[in-house]
Protein backbone atom coordinates (compact mmCIF):
# COMPACT_ATOMS: atom_id res chain seq x y z
CA UNK A 1 0.00 0.00 0.00
CA UNK A 2 2.98 2.32 0.17
CA UNK A 3 2.57 2.98 -3.56
CA UNK A 4 -1.02 4.17 -3.36
CA UNK A 5 -1.21 7.43 -5.28
CA UNK A 6 -3.11 10.43 -3.97
CA UNK A 7 -4.88 11.01 -7.28
CA UNK A 8 -6.05 7.39 -7.45
CA UNK A 9 -7.66 7.57 -4.03
CA UNK A 10 -9.12 11.03 -4.62
CA UNK A 11 -10.83 9.84 -7.80
CA UNK A 12 -13.15 7.70 -5.69
CA UNK A 13 -14.71 10.90 -4.32
CA UNK A 14 -16.99 10.99 -7.36
CA UNK A 15 -19.23 8.34 -5.79
CA UNK A 16 -19.93 10.29 -2.62
CA UNK A 17 -23.27 11.93 -1.85
CA UNK A 18 -21.73 15.35 -2.36
CA UNK A 19 -18.35 16.13 -3.90
CA UNK A 20 -15.61 16.92 -1.44
CA UNK A 21 -13.70 20.14 -1.92
CA UNK A 22 -17.03 21.79 -2.77
CA UNK A 23 -16.69 24.97 -4.81
CA UNK A 24 -18.15 26.83 -1.85
CA UNK A 25 -14.91 26.34 0.08
CA UNK A 26 -12.28 29.01 -0.56
CA UNK A 27 -9.84 27.88 -3.23
CA UNK A 28 -6.96 27.91 -0.74
CA UNK A 29 -8.73 25.39 1.51
CA UNK A 30 -9.81 22.91 -1.17
CA UNK A 31 -6.46 21.04 -1.41
CA UNK A 32 -6.51 20.54 2.37
CA UNK A 33 -10.08 19.20 2.33
CA UNK A 34 -9.14 16.83 -0.51
CA UNK A 35 -6.00 15.66 1.33
CA UNK A 36 -8.07 14.76 4.39
CA UNK A 37 -10.62 12.99 2.23
CA UNK A 38 -7.86 10.95 0.57
CA UNK A 39 -6.64 9.85 3.98
CA UNK A 40 -10.14 8.76 5.03
CA UNK A 41 -10.58 6.83 1.78
CA UNK A 42 -7.20 5.14 2.22
CA UNK A 43 -8.19 3.91 5.69
CA UNK A 44 -11.43 2.48 4.28
CA UNK A 45 -9.57 0.82 1.41
CA UNK A 46 -7.34 -0.97 3.89
CA UNK A 47 -10.29 -2.03 6.02
CA UNK A 48 -12.61 -3.10 3.18
CA UNK A 49 -10.62 -4.07 0.10
CA UNK A 50 -7.00 -4.87 0.95
CA UNK A 51 -6.22 -8.47 0.00
CA UNK A 52 -3.56 -9.04 2.63
CA UNK A 53 -3.58 -8.90 6.43
CA UNK A 54 -5.85 -5.92 7.01
CA UNK A 55 -5.08 -5.55 10.71
CA UNK A 56 -1.36 -5.56 9.96
CA UNK A 57 -1.89 -2.98 7.21
CA UNK A 58 -3.86 -0.78 9.60
CA UNK A 59 -1.05 -1.10 12.14
CA UNK A 60 1.40 0.03 9.45
CA UNK A 61 -0.88 2.95 8.64
CA UNK A 62 -0.89 3.97 12.31
CA UNK A 63 2.91 4.04 12.22
CA UNK A 64 2.67 6.28 9.16
CA UNK A 65 0.33 8.60 11.09
CA UNK A 66 2.88 8.73 13.91
CA UNK A 67 5.54 9.64 11.35
CA UNK A 68 3.27 12.34 9.95
CA UNK A 69 3.15 14.03 13.36
CA UNK A 70 6.68 13.29 14.52
CA UNK A 71 8.85 12.92 11.46
CA UNK A 72 8.48 12.08 7.78
CA UNK A 73 5.91 9.57 6.46
CA UNK A 74 6.71 7.41 3.44
CA UNK A 75 3.23 6.76 2.00
CA UNK A 76 2.14 9.33 -0.61
CA UNK A 77 -1.26 9.99 0.98
CA UNK A 78 0.35 10.74 4.34
CA UNK A 79 3.04 12.92 2.76
CA UNK A 80 0.23 14.83 1.08
CA UNK A 81 -1.71 15.34 4.31
CA UNK A 82 1.30 16.34 6.44
CA UNK A 83 1.33 20.01 5.30
CA UNK A 84 -2.35 20.23 6.29
CA UNK A 85 -1.62 18.75 9.72
CA UNK A 86 1.16 21.26 10.26
CA UNK A 87 -0.54 24.35 8.88
CA UNK A 88 -3.71 23.89 10.93
CA UNK A 89 -2.16 22.14 13.95
CA UNK A 90 -4.61 19.26 13.57
CA UNK A 91 -4.90 16.77 16.45
CA UNK A 92 -3.74 13.19 16.01
CA UNK A 93 -6.82 11.57 17.58
CA UNK A 94 -9.26 11.86 14.63
CA UNK A 95 -6.75 10.17 12.33
CA UNK A 96 -6.37 7.30 14.80
CA UNK A 97 -10.12 6.98 15.37
CA UNK A 98 -10.64 6.32 11.67
CA UNK A 99 -8.08 3.52 11.87
CA UNK A 100 -9.79 2.08 14.94
CA UNK A 101 -13.15 2.05 13.13
CA UNK A 102 -11.65 -0.16 10.47
CA UNK A 103 -10.15 -2.42 13.12
CA UNK A 104 -13.65 -2.72 14.56
CA UNK A 105 -14.85 -3.77 11.10
CA UNK A 106 -12.46 -6.72 11.22
CA UNK A 107 -13.74 -7.87 14.63
CA UNK A 108 -17.43 -6.95 14.78
CA UNK A 109 -20.08 -8.22 12.38
CA UNK A 110 -23.23 -6.80 14.03
CA UNK A 111 -24.28 -4.25 16.64
CA UNK A 112 -26.96 -4.89 19.23
CA UNK A 113 -28.21 -1.35 19.93
CA UNK A 114 -28.30 2.08 18.36
CA UNK A 115 -25.89 3.20 21.10
CA UNK A 116 -23.43 0.56 19.84
CA UNK A 117 -23.78 1.76 16.23
CA UNK A 118 -23.37 5.36 17.37
CA UNK A 119 -20.17 4.40 19.21
CA UNK A 120 -18.88 2.95 15.95
CA UNK A 121 -19.75 6.23 14.19
CA UNK A 122 -17.73 8.14 16.81
CA UNK A 123 -14.75 6.41 15.21
CA UNK A 124 -15.84 5.94 11.59
CA UNK A 125 -17.61 9.24 10.82
CA UNK A 126 -17.29 11.99 13.41
CA UNK A 127 -13.50 12.40 12.97
CA UNK A 128 -14.04 13.53 9.37
CA UNK A 129 -16.14 16.50 10.45
CA UNK A 130 -13.74 17.36 13.24
CA UNK A 131 -10.85 17.47 10.79
CA UNK A 132 -12.81 19.82 8.54
CA UNK A 133 -13.53 22.04 11.54
CA UNK A 134 -9.82 21.91 12.28
CA UNK A 135 -9.06 23.29 8.82
CA UNK A 136 -11.61 26.03 9.55
CA UNK A 137 -9.87 26.64 12.91
CA UNK A 138 -13.13 25.99 14.79
CA UNK A 139 -12.32 22.89 16.84
CA UNK A 140 -12.47 24.94 20.02
CA UNK A 141 -16.22 25.60 19.64
CA UNK A 142 -17.92 22.73 21.49
CA UNK A 143 -21.37 23.53 20.08
CA UNK A 144 -20.11 23.33 16.51
CA UNK A 145 -18.19 20.13 17.25
CA UNK A 146 -21.35 18.51 18.65
CA UNK A 147 -23.35 19.60 15.60
CA UNK A 148 -20.62 18.30 13.29
CA UNK A 149 -20.66 14.94 15.09
CA UNK A 150 -24.42 14.68 14.57
CA UNK A 151 -24.18 15.49 10.87
CA UNK A 152 -21.35 13.03 10.31
CA UNK A 153 -23.19 10.26 12.17
CA UNK A 154 -26.27 11.07 10.09
CA UNK A 155 -24.25 10.82 6.87
CA UNK A 156 -22.81 7.50 8.00
CA UNK A 157 -26.30 6.19 8.68
CA UNK A 158 -27.38 7.28 5.19
CA UNK A 159 -24.50 5.23 3.77
CA UNK A 160 -25.61 2.24 5.81
CA UNK A 161 -29.09 2.54 4.30
CA UNK A 162 -27.71 2.79 0.76
CA UNK A 163 -25.26 -0.06 1.21
CA UNK A 164 -27.22 -2.83 2.93
CA UNK A 165 -26.36 -5.42 0.21
CA UNK A 166 -22.71 -4.38 -0.02
CA UNK A 167 -22.23 -4.48 3.74
CA UNK A 168 -23.87 -7.89 3.89
CA UNK A 169 -21.38 -9.16 1.28
CA UNK A 170 -18.60 -7.90 3.56
CA UNK A 171 -20.15 -9.87 6.43
CA UNK A 172 -21.37 -6.78 8.28
CA UNK A 173 -24.77 -5.61 9.49
CA UNK A 174 -24.95 -2.02 10.68
CA UNK A 175 -28.70 -1.93 11.34
CA UNK A 176 -29.07 -2.33 15.13
CA UNK A 177 -30.23 -5.82 16.04
CA UNK A 178 -32.83 -4.34 18.38
CA UNK A 179 -34.34 -2.48 15.42
CA UNK A 180 -34.27 -5.57 13.22
CA UNK A 181 -36.26 -7.46 15.84
CA UNK A 182 -38.69 -4.57 16.17
CA UNK A 183 -39.55 -4.93 12.47
CA UNK A 184 -39.80 -8.71 12.46
CA UNK A 185 -36.15 -9.57 11.71
CA UNK A 186 -36.50 -9.22 7.92
CA UNK A 187 -33.82 -10.81 5.71
CA UNK A 188 -31.34 -8.22 4.49
CA UNK A 189 -30.64 -9.88 1.15
CA UNK A 190 -33.98 -9.19 -0.58
CA UNK A 191 -36.79 -6.61 -0.55
CA UNK A 192 -39.71 -6.97 1.82
CA UNK A 193 -42.35 -4.68 3.37
CA UNK A 194 -40.71 -5.20 6.77
CA UNK A 195 -37.29 -4.16 5.47
CA UNK A 196 -38.79 -1.04 3.88
CA UNK A 197 -40.32 -0.07 7.22
CA UNK A 198 -37.00 -0.64 8.97
CA UNK A 199 -35.18 1.54 6.45
CA UNK A 200 -37.81 4.28 6.80
CA UNK A 201 -37.35 4.17 10.57
CA UNK A 202 -33.59 4.52 10.28
CA UNK A 203 -34.06 7.27 7.68
CA UNK A 204 -36.02 9.36 10.17
CA UNK A 205 -33.19 8.94 12.66
CA UNK A 206 -30.65 10.05 10.04
CA UNK A 207 -32.74 13.07 9.03
CA UNK A 208 -32.96 14.21 12.66
CA UNK A 209 -29.18 14.04 12.96
CA UNK A 210 -28.64 15.86 9.67
CA UNK A 211 -30.82 18.73 10.88
CA UNK A 212 -27.78 19.81 12.91
CA UNK A 213 -26.40 21.10 9.62
CA UNK A 214 -28.43 24.24 10.22
CA UNK A 215 -26.54 24.83 13.47
CA UNK A 216 -23.30 24.61 11.51
CA UNK A 217 -24.57 26.98 8.82
CA UNK A 218 -25.58 29.64 11.32
CA UNK A 219 -22.69 29.08 13.74
CA UNK A 220 -19.97 29.21 11.10
CA UNK A 221 -21.74 31.79 8.99
CA UNK A 222 -21.08 33.14 5.53
CA UNK A 223 -19.79 31.13 2.60
CA UNK A 224 -18.00 28.61 4.82
CA UNK A 225 -21.16 27.96 6.81
CA UNK A 226 -23.03 27.29 3.59
CA UNK A 227 -20.26 25.02 2.34
CA UNK A 228 -20.38 22.85 5.45
CA UNK A 229 -24.18 22.85 5.47
CA UNK A 230 -24.10 21.44 1.96
CA UNK A 231 -22.81 18.11 3.28
CA UNK A 232 -25.93 17.75 5.41
CA UNK A 233 -28.15 18.74 2.50
CA UNK A 234 -26.43 16.12 0.37
CA UNK A 235 -27.35 13.51 2.97
CA UNK A 236 -30.97 14.65 2.99
CA UNK A 237 -31.01 14.48 -0.80
CA UNK A 238 -29.77 10.89 -0.58
CA UNK A 239 -32.62 10.05 1.81
CA UNK A 240 -35.06 11.55 -0.67
CA UNK A 241 -33.55 9.38 -3.43
CA UNK A 242 -34.03 6.30 -1.26
CA UNK A 243 -37.65 7.21 -0.66
CA UNK A 244 -38.22 7.82 -4.38
CA UNK A 245 -36.78 4.36 -5.07
CA UNK A 246 -39.32 2.93 -2.58
CA UNK A 247 -36.38 1.75 -0.48
CA UNK A 248 -35.21 -0.73 -3.10
CA UNK A 249 -31.49 -0.92 -2.36
CA UNK A 250 -31.04 -4.14 -4.36
CA UNK A 251 -31.77 -3.12 -7.96
CA UNK A 252 -29.24 -0.29 -7.71
CA UNK A 253 -27.70 1.98 -5.09
CA UNK A 254 -30.16 4.88 -4.76
CA UNK A 255 -28.38 8.21 -4.64
CA UNK A 256 -29.20 11.79 -5.64
CA UNK A 257 -28.49 12.79 -9.22
CA UNK A 258 -25.89 15.41 -10.05
CA UNK A 259 -28.75 17.68 -11.12
CA UNK A 260 -30.39 17.30 -7.74
CA UNK A 261 -27.15 18.07 -5.94
CA UNK A 262 -26.71 21.12 -8.13
CA UNK A 263 -30.17 22.29 -7.08
CA UNK A 264 -29.23 21.76 -3.43
CA UNK A 265 -26.10 23.88 -3.97
CA UNK A 266 -28.19 26.58 -5.64
CA UNK A 267 -30.64 26.64 -2.74
CA UNK A 268 -27.79 27.02 -0.26
CA UNK A 269 -26.29 29.84 -2.30
CA UNK A 270 -29.63 31.64 -2.50
CA UNK A 271 -30.06 31.36 1.26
Amino acid sequence: MGNVEVAEVAARAAGENFPVGSFLFPRALRPHIRALYCYARLVDELGDSYDGDRLAALDELEREVDATFRGEPTWPVLRNVQPTVREFDLPREPFLRLIEANRMDQRITAYETWADVKHYCVHSADPCGRLVLGVLRLLGDERLVAASDDVCTGLQLVNFLQDVPRDLELGRVYMPQEDLRRFGSPPLDRPSPELRELLRFESARAAALLSAGETLRVGIGGRLGRAVHLFARGGLAALAALDEADWDVFTRRPKPSRARLAREAALVLVR
